[in-house]
C-alpha cells in the first residue's frame, strides 16, 4: 500500500469548496452479487457490522501514519454533507476555546475594538500578524487621536495610501517637546486660572493642613484593610500599655510620631541615627501645624485610630541617645565562596548578613536584602563573593566589571542598594573583598562605582600572595578613586569579622572547600529545611572548636622557632625535653639574623632562604609601591621553589636511588613521567629568582623588572609540558599507590612532614597552576603603580597580556578536565544509557522531577489533575537531553538515601519544544516536555528549581538551533 500523502495541511478547506453531495452509482457487478445481499437488509446490516467490525480492528493494529492515511482516504471520499457532519462532531468533542476575533468578526467590529486600545498598545497589536498590523493602523483609528491632539497632515492621503495618520502621529509625539508645569509658567507666564497675588502665608497652612489630613485619611484606610485582612481571632490578642485610645501612659498627647506607618518616618530600629533626626524635623513640622487649633485636635484624633491598628514602640527606644548613636553593616556573602559556614561563626555583633544564593538573579538578591535590614539603614556594605582582579562574579549569571556596570540592571541594582545606606553618617562605603585595586581595570571599575553611588569604595590591593591572604593586606583609601595611592588605616574587613576567625578562614578555605563538598552533597536534601543562617553558624562553630584554629594564628618568627626547635628536638635523645626546647628558644632569640644555628642542621625548606644574600629593605612609602610588590614577588617566589626543591629532594633523589641500588620502589618510566617537568620548571624560575635579586640589590625608582618577565614569558612552553603532563602524573601516581605496596608506603612516610611543607605529592604538583595567577595578580599591581613614561611600562603590559593569554589557557583546560570527568562520572550513574562522550557534548545541569499523567486529557487544563507515575532524572546536555527513571533507596537506620537512574529516553535539543502548565489548584510547578514522538509531562518540588531548569534548557535549545542553522 502506497503511504505517501500529496496533500498540504490546509487540504480540508479545499475539500469543503470542491465537495459534491452526488451518490455514486453502484458498479455494474455489484448489483446481483451474492456475496454482499442487498436484497436481504437484515444480512446486509450483520455483515456491515462483522466488515466494520473487522476494519476497526485492523484500525487499532495500525500504527499512526497508517491510520492518518485512512483517514485522508475516506475524507477524500465523503460529500459535502457527510463533512459537515463531521465537522461538527469534531467541533462537539474538541470544541474550539481560542478564536482569532478578528477572523471571526465583522471588520467593522474589529475595528471598534480596537479603537479602545492606547496608542503604544496598538503598536504592540500591530506585530501579531499582517492581519492585525492592517488593522491596527486604519486611518479611521489614528485619524481622530491626531485631531484632538491638533496635529494634521500637511497633505491629503491618497486612496490607496496605508498608514498615513499612524505615521504622523508617531513623528509628532517623537519630536513633542513636553514642558513641566514650572517650565510651561517660565516661558509662557502663569495659568489664567491662577490668582495673580502672592500665596499668604495663611492660605499655604491651609493647603499644607488640607494635604495632611488627606493623607491620614489614606493611610487610616489602608490600615484598616491591612488588618481586616490579617486579623486575628476574638480574644487572641492583647494590648500594650499606652496603645489604647489617642494618648500614650507618659501623659502628654499624642502626636503620631511613633508610627511605623507615617510616610516620612521609616521603620524605628535601634541601629539608625537619622531616623531620629527625621522624627525631629517631623516635630518640627506638627508643631507649626498647630497653630492652628481645630487641626491639631483632628490631628490628634486621627493619629489616636491610626493607632490602635499599627504597633508603637515606646517613645525611650525612639529618643535613647545609645540608639541614636548605634551604626549598623551590612554583609553580602554568595554562598559559592568556599566554607563560608566559618565566617558566619565569627561575624561580629551589628553586623546583617545575607547569604544568597549564586545562581539567583539581582532582583531575588534586592528582595532578600530588604527583607533582612527590614526598613533599617546601614553605614557600610561588604560584599564578598568570587572574583579576581578585573571583575566580581555577583551571580551566575550577572558579572560585575566595568563595561557591565553602566548597564540598565547593574545601575537600578546599586542605586536601590545604597538607598539602604544612611545619608546623614561619615564612614559610609562599600567594601568589596577582592583585589579590584591590583589592576587598572579594577580601579576604573571602583571609580565607576564610587561615582554612580557617591560612596566610598575599598578594595584589597593585592600586593599579599595566597588564597584570600590579600583580605588581610593593604587595602585601597577612596583617595585611589581619585588617582591618588594610599594605604587603608585598617583592613574594613576586620569591622565585619573577628580577626582570629577571619585570619583562619583565609588559610583554610580551600582545604574547608573539598571537605565541604562531600558533606553538602550528602546532606543537601536534608539541610534545605534548615535555616541557613543557622545552620551554617552551626557548622562554623563546630569547625573551629574541633580544628581549633585560634592556635594556630601565632606569629611567624615564633612559628619557625618553634618549628626548629621541635625538629631538633626529633634528632636527640633528651629526657628533658621541655628544658632542651627552652635552651633552644633562648639561643635562637640571642642569635643575629643570617646566623646558623648550632644546635640544628640546615633543613630542606630552609636552605632557599638561607642561600639567598639579605635584601636592603626597601622603604615603604606610599610612592613605591613597586618596590614593594616587587619584594612580595621575590619572597613568594622564593616560596614556590622551596616547594619545587622538595619535590625533587624528598621523592625524586631517594626514588632514583632506590632505581640504582636494584630495590627499586618505582620504574624508570614512571620517574620520568612524574619528576622529569618539574625539573626543568625548578631550572627556569631559579634564573628568574636570580635576576629578580639582582634587580633588587640595586633597586631604585627607575629600576626595570619588564625584561626579566618577558624572559619568563619566552619560555612558558615549559609549563605548557608540565600542564600537558599533570594528568598523566596523577594518574601514574594513583595507579603506582594501587599496584606498589613499597610506593604506598613510601608516601605515607614522606607526605605532609615538615620537609613537604606539610603538603602532599599531589598539592606540591599543583603549585605551577597556581604560580601563573599569583603571576598575573602582581603584575597587575606593577602595572598599575608604574607610570605610562617609566621605560619598564612596555615590558610589564606586554607580560601581562601574555600571561594573561595563558591564564586563559589553563582555565578552558581545567574546564575541559572537568567536563570529560562529569561525562564519565555521568555514563557510570545511568544504567544502560548509550554512549554519552561524542563530539563536544557538555553537561550543563540535571535536576529531579517527577514524572505525571492526566487520567483524561478531554479535561480543561484548569480542570485537569495528574498523578505522579515515578520519578524523573532530567540530564541536560549541550545537544540532547536524557530522561532517566530514578530509583530512591533509603539506608536501614538512617536519614541518608542514594538513587538509582535508569535510561529512558534521549531527545534531540533542535526537535523539542518546551511549554510551562500554569499553576492551578491540582499542580505546581509542572511543565511539558515535547518531543517529535511523546511528550513528558514533568513537574519539581520548588517553583526555583522549574525555573532555573527551564532557563538553562531553553537557553540550550536557541544554541542548538542556532549552531544546527
Amino acid at each position: 500500500m502506497d503511504t505517501r500523502v500529496t496533500s498540504t495541511p490546509h487540504s480540508v478547506k479545499r475539500w469543503q469548496l470542491s465537495g459534491t453531495d452526488y451518490e455514486p452509482p453502484l458498479r455494474p457487478g455489484t448489483l446481483l452479487s451474492s456475496w454482499t445481499p442487498l436484497s436481504n437488509n437484515q444480512s446486509n446490516l450483520q455483515l456491515f457490522e462483522e466488515r466494520t467490525n473487522l476494519v476497526l480492528h485492523w484500525f487499532d493494529l495500525w500504527t499512526d501514519k497508517q491510520r492518518k492515511h485512512l483517514l485522508h482516504c475516506l475524507l477524500t471520499r465523503c460529500t459535502k454533507s457527510q463533512l459537515k457532519y463531521c465537522r461538527d462532531l469534531l467541533n462537539e468533542t474538541v470544541p474550539v476555546t481560542q478564536v482569532d476575533f478578528t477572523s471571526v468578526l465583522p471588520r467593522f467590529l474589529s475595528l471598534y475594538v480596537l479603537s479602545f486600545l492606547s496608542p503604544r498598545d496598538l503598536c504592540a497589536a500591530a506585530q501579531v500578524s499582517w492581519h492585525w498590523r492592517f488593522l491596527a493602523e486604519q486611518d479611521c483609528i489614528w485619524t481622530g487621536r491626531c485631531i484632538r491632539r491638533g496635529w494634521f497632515l500637511p497633505y491629503t492621503p491618497d486612496s490607496k495610501e496605508f498608514g498615513a495618520w499612524k505615521k504622523h502621529y508617531v513623528s509628532c509625539v517623537s519630536t513633542l517637546d513636553w514642558l513641566t508645569p514650572r517650565e510651561a509658567a517660565e516661558r509662557y507666564g502663569p495659568p489664567l486660572n491662577q490668582q495673580n497675588g502672592d500665596v499668604t502665608e495663611e492660605e499655604e497652612e491651609r493647603r499644607k493642613g488640607r494635604r495632611m489630613r488627606q493623607m491620614i485619611r489614606e493611610k487610616l484606610q489602608e490600615e484598616k484593610r491591612l488588618s481586616m485582612r490579617t486579623r486575628r481571632a476574638w480574644g487572641s490578642s492583647t494590648k500594650q500599655g499606652g496603645v489604647r485610645g489617642g494618648s500614650a501612659q507618659t501623659g502628654r498627647p499624642n502626636t503620631g510620631l511613633q508610627f511605623s506607618s507615617w510616610p516620612s518616618l521609616r521603620t524605628v530600629t535601634s541601629s539608625g541615627l537619622h531616623q531620629s533626626q527625621d522624627v525631629g524635623q517631623f516635630m518640627n513640622t506638627t508643631q507649626s501645624l498647630e497653630a492652628s487649633n481645630s487641626f491639631s485636635g483632628r490631628l490628634n484624633k486621627a493619629c489616636g485610630a491610626l493607632a490602635s491598628f499599627t504597633f508603637r514602640p515606646e517613645e525611650s527606644q525612639i529618643f535613647s541617645p545609645i540608639h541614636r548613636t548605634t551604626t549598623a553593616l551590612l554583609l553580602l556573602i554568595s554562598n559559592r565562596v568556599p566554607a563560608y559556614e566559618l565566617l558566619l561563626s565569627g561575624v561580629k555583633a551589628g553586623v546583617t548578613v545575607v547569604v544568597y544564593d549564586h545562581r539567583g538573579t539581582l532582583s531575588a538578591l534586592l528582595t532578600q536584602v530588604e527583607g533582612a535590614l527590614s526598613g533599617q539603614t546601614v553605614q557600610r556594605i561588604g560584599t564578598l563573593a568570587p572574583a579576581g582582579t578585573e571583575e566580581i562574579h555577583l551571580l551566575q549569571s550577572s558579572t560585575l566589571s566595568e563595561r557591565t556596570l553602566l548597564t540598565t540592571e547593574y545601575q537600578v541594582f546599586w542605586e536601590k542598594l545604597c538607598g539602604w545606606v544612611a545619608p546623614s553618617q561619615d564612614g559610609r562605603g562599600i567594601d568589596i573583598f577582592s583585589p579590584l585595586a591590583a589592576s587598572a581595570s579594577g580601579v576604573a571599575l571602583m571609580r565607576t562605582l564610587s561615582t554612580l553611588t557617591g560612596l566610598e569604595v575599598c578594595a584589597p590591593m593585592g600586593l599579599t600572595t595566597g588564597s584570600f591572604q590579600n583580605i588581610l593586606g593593604e587595602w585601597s583609601d577612596s583617595s585611589l578613586c581619585s588617582g591618588v595611592s594610599k594605604q587603608h588605616p585598617a583592613a574594613p574587613a576586620l569591622q565585619y569579622v573577628w580577626e582570629n576567625r577571619l585570619q583562619g578562614w583565609c588559610r583554610q578555605a580551600e582545604w574547608m572547600e573539598e571537605a565541604l563538598g562531600e558533606l553538602r552533597l550528602h546532606l543537601g536534601p536534608q539541610l534545605q529545611r534548615v535555616s541557613l543562617q543557622a545552620g551554617g553558624r552551626a557548622l562554623g562553630h563546630f569547625l573551629w572548636e574541633k580544628i581549633c584554629l585560634e592556635e594556630i594564628c601565632v606569629s611567624k618568627e615564633l612559628s619557625k622557632a618553634l618549628t626548629e626547635g621541635l625538629a631538633a628536638l626529633t634528632r636527640q635523645e633528651e629526657t628533658r625535653p621541655l628544658e632542651f626546647l627552652a635552651l633552644f628558644l633562648t639561643r635562637w632569640s640571642e642569635k643575629e639574623e643570617g646566623e646558623e644555628s648550632h644546635l640544628t642542621e640546615d633543613h630542606s625548606s630552609q636552605a632557599s632562604h638561607c642561600s639567598l644574600k639579605p635584601l636592603p629593605e626597601l622603604p615603604q612609602t606610599v610612592l613605591d609601591w613597586r618596590g614593594v610588590v616587587v619584594r612580595e614577588l621575590h619572597h613568594s617566589e622564593g616560596l614556590y621553589l622551596g616547594r619545587l626543591k622538595a619535590v625533587r629532594k624528598v621523592y625524586q633523589e631517594p626514588l632514583t636511588a632506590a632505581l640504582n641500588s636494584n630495590r627499586a620502589i618505582l620504574r624508570y618510566a614512571d620517574i620520568q613521567i612524574i619528576f622529569s617537568p618539574v625539573t626543568k620548571l625548578l631550572e627556569l624560575n631559579s634564573v628568574f629568582q636570580a635576576d629578580l635579586q639582582a634587580r633588587l640589590q640595586h633597586w631604585g625608582p627607575e629600576q626595570c623588572v619588564g625584561d626579566v618577565f618577558m624572559k619568563l614569558c619566552s619560555s612558558l612552553r615549559v609549563y605548557t609540558n608540565y600542564l600537558n603532563n599533570y594528568i598523566t602524573a596523577l594518574s601514574t601516581i594513583d595507579k603506582g599507590r594501587e599496584t606498589k605496596p613499597a610506593f604506598r608506603a613510601f608516601l605515607k612516610r614522606v607526605d605532609r612532614t615538615l620537609a613537604t611543607h606539610m603538603l602532599s605529592l599531589q598539592e606540591l604538583l599543583l603549585c605551577p597552576a597556581w604560580r601563573i595567577q599569583e603571576y598575573v595578580t602582581l603584575l597587575q599591581a606593577l602595572c598599575l603603580h608604574t607610570l605610562s613614561s617609566h621605560p619598564d611600562h612596555a615590558h610589564l603590559c606586554a607580560a601581562l597580556n601574555t600571561l594573561r593569554r595563558y591564564r586563559e589557557f589553563l582555565q578552558k583546560l581545567k574546564r575541559n578536565t572537568e567536563r570529560d570527568r562529569l561525562m564519565v562520572e555521568t555514563q557510570q550513574m545511568i544504567q544502560g544509557c548509550p554512549n554519552l562522550s561524542e563530539g563536544n557534548r557538555q553537561l550543563i545541569i540535571t535536576q529531579e522531577a517527577a514524572l505525571l499523567r492526566s487520567p483524561d486529557e478531554l479535561i480543561p487544563d484548569s480542570l485537569r489533575t495528574y498523578e505522579q507515575v515515578s520519578d524523573l532524572g532530567l540530564f541536560l546536555f549541550n545537544d540532547a537531553l536524557v530522561l532517566t527513571r530514578r530509583n530512591v533507596h533509603h539506608t536501614p537506620f538512617a536519614l541518608a538515601h542514594r538513587s538509582t537512574h535508569t535510561f529512558l529516553a534521549s531527545v534531540a535539543l533542535t526537535s523539542l519544544a518546551v511549554r510551562e502548565i500554569t499553576h492551578t489548584r491540582y499542580v505546581r510547578h509542572a511543565f511539558v516536555l515535547e518531543g517529535p514522538c511523546r511528550s513528558w509531562v514533568c513537574a519539581t518540588e520548588r517553583g526555583e528549581e522549574r525555573d532555573h531548569f527551564l532557563s538553562a534548557l531553553r537557553s540550550a535549545v536557541h544554541s542548538a538551533l542556532t549552531a544546527h542553522q
